[in-house]
């Protein structure tokens, strides 16, 4: 892994790549106005970009740059402050003071959702498998400015970790959490979600591991498991989600009650 900085750094910037590169295990090359492109040919590794404002990371030549953004979560939260019913919190029954877990972070939208209702009582988890996609997920909910400063404060609370999912409900006691949740990469393409497209190549589409992730999570939950899938998808009926129908939308929400 590259860390470095864009073509005419601040010293701020360098002090931040150089910081970041401590933390990753990573190696600090200064950009000398050099092109992604050039670097990526010359050293043959992910690259991440350092800014004052974004953390960049291009995982090949040609790749467009994975960055932290808050994503559909804003205009969910303002909705969501005047007064409207989310539909993943309505489809969880989650409550202030509820802990939620994410078992498939990504973007961490869900989460910033999960961690508003829950409030500074409640408590949100996020997992992500990719070791680099959570780093940067977790210093872009840390530093996010927002004009919605609920949202800010819900963002600052969510603790994400890297590692598989199923591995981390294989640690947890017994009813440890109020509500899990899973939203995998939809198997079918749906347009709308284009938000996401720079976590595909990301992802992970193991149904065998998402079946396992389902019946541990049986074990770990309170009150319920929340999948959020193409509205055609087999999952729902395979592993025993009742699925909701949202006419309006191609993503459905389906829930097991435990």
């Amino acid at each position: 892994m590259i860390i470095t900085t864009a073509g005419r750094p601040s010293e701020k910037s360098n002090i931040m790549a150089i910081a970041v590169a401590k933390e990753l295990n990573a190696q600090f090359i200064k950009r000398n106005k050099k092109s992604i492109n050039k670097m990526y040919e010359t050293y043959q590794q992910p690259i991440i970009v350092i800014t004052e404002n974004r953390y960049e990371y291009y995982f090949s030549a040609d790749s467009e740059p994975f960055f932290f953004h808050p994503n559909s979560s804003a205009f969910r939260a303002k909705r969501m402050l005047g007064g409207e019913k989310d539909p993943l919190i309505s489809a969880a029954q989650f409550q202030k003071g509820d802990s939620f877990l994410d078992c498939t972070a990504g973007m961490g939208s869900d989460a910033i959702i999960a961690s508003l209702a829950a409030g500074a009582e409640g408590r949100v988890i996020g997992i992500e498998c990719n070791p680099v996609v959570a780093y940067l997920v977790q210093n872009g909910l840390r530093s996010w400015k927002s004009e919605i400063k609920p949202m800010e404060d819900a963002m600052k609370r969510i603790n994400i970790y890297a590692m598989d999912h199923l591995e981390y409900l294989k640690m947890q006691p017994d009813q440890s959490f109020d509500v899990i949740y899973f939203d995998p990469m939809f198997t079918e393409s749906v347009l709308s979600s284009s938000g996401i497209n720079h976590l595909r190549p990301h992802a992970a589409y193991s149904t065998t591991s998402l079946e396992l992730a389902v019946n541990e999570a049986k074990r770990v939950g309170r009150k319920r498991i929340v999948l959020k899938d193409y509205f055609r998808s087999h999952r729902f009926k395979e592993f025993g989600f009742t699925q909701m129908i949202r006419p309006s939308s191609k993503q459905h929400y389906g829930f097991i009650e435990l």
